[in-house]
């Protein structure tokens, strides 16, 4: 938690790991651990669990509770630990939140209320209900609307923040970029922003975000770290070239919904025991498997397993 009290130390690339099962369809800790110590030696700035790419909607809240304290113990304090607290119910929220406190999370990144399609009125009573209950930790909201129907209105955004001193910044996951400008226009360009669409992390940096957490970065962690870190440095010329080069696997990300092709590569990599992914989520079909092949290919340098590549 050193870096709960400064949340704008908390930039680049925060790696959204997903959560690997068995075969059988159980929480394998054991691959979970793993993912995480191959996140830190790849370079990722920070790592996240409970977000899309970790299935969270297909998984026990105690399951949730037991992938947050295995992060946090791998991570140990090294590098910023933001983990997904949000789920379809306040109550759930509240206990997800209250465990990602104390384990010891320096941010709380908590989705938008999926399914029920609230209101903008409802949106600035969820957020301000689990902002009051934790008034010490610094709260992210996480804006994704092609998966919860509900998109949050940069206005909404900013009476929220406003409000709540511990309302700190926005993971915005939307393709409307112009989203993003109108959000920091008017919350102030200090409000913490983090890419959540792959081919908009680097165009975030140009106008005032502080790095991204990207799906990407679970299976080409230390290139999308480098990204970041050639951009910051000035070489401009560098990270847009990478941005490029990794396109191919951004494509591959979405051949099939995410995160199954990402768990399909990573299990042939060995990062993990199995590719499975909770129903309703399938693996990759025959016709996937085919697109992931090629695309993997088109940019098999940076999926080589550690070292930075670039």
């Amino acid at each position: 938690m050193r870096f709960r009290s400064d949340p704008a130390q908390i930039r680049g690339s925060i790696a959204p790991v997903v959560t690997p099962f068995t075969a059988e369809g159980a929480l394998d800790t054991d691959s979970l651990r793993a993912l995480v110590r191959w996140q830190l030696e790849s370079g990722s700035h920070g790592v996240s669990i409970g977000g899309s790419t970790g299935e969270p909607s297909a998984q026990t809240i105690e399951e949730r509770v037991t992938a947050m304290r295995v992060v946090a113990e791998e991570l140990g304090d090294r590098v910023p630990f933001l983990p997904g607290t949000g789920a379809v119910t306040l109550q759930h929220t509240l206990e997800l939140t209250d465990e990602a406190q104390k384990l010891g999370a320096d941010l709380a990144l908590v989705i938008t209320p999926y399914y029920s399609r609230p209101t903008q009125e409802g949106l600035i009573a969820w957020y301000g209900a689990v902002a009051n209950e934790f008034p010490d930790m610094p709260i992210v909201i996480y804006n994704v609307p092609s998966r919860t129907a509900v998109d949050i209105a940069p206005d909404t955004v900013a009476k929220l923040r406003r409000a709540h001193d511990n309302i700190v910044g926005i993971k915005e996951t939307t393709k409307d970029f112009e989203h993003f400008s109108h959000v920091l226009h008017k919350c102030g360009r200090d409000f913490l922003m983090w890419s959540g669409i792959e081919l908009l992390c680097l165009p975030l940096l140009s106008i005032g975000g502080i790095g991204f957490v990207s799906a990407l970065a679970n299976i080409a962690p230390a290139a999308v770290a480098r990204m970041y870190e050639l951009y910051v440095s000035g070489d401009h010329e560098g990270a847009i070239d990478l941005h490029y080069r990794l396109a191919p696997l951004v494509e591959l990300l979405f051949v099939e919904t995410n995160p199954a092709p990402a768990k399909h590569v990573l299990a042939d990599l060995g990062r993990i025991s199995s590719g499975y992914v909770r129903p309703p989520l399938i693996e990759p079909t025959p016709a996937g498997l085919e697109k992931i092949a090629k695309l993997r290919a088109e940019a098999a340098d940076l999926l080589i397993p550690s070292g930075v590549t670039a």
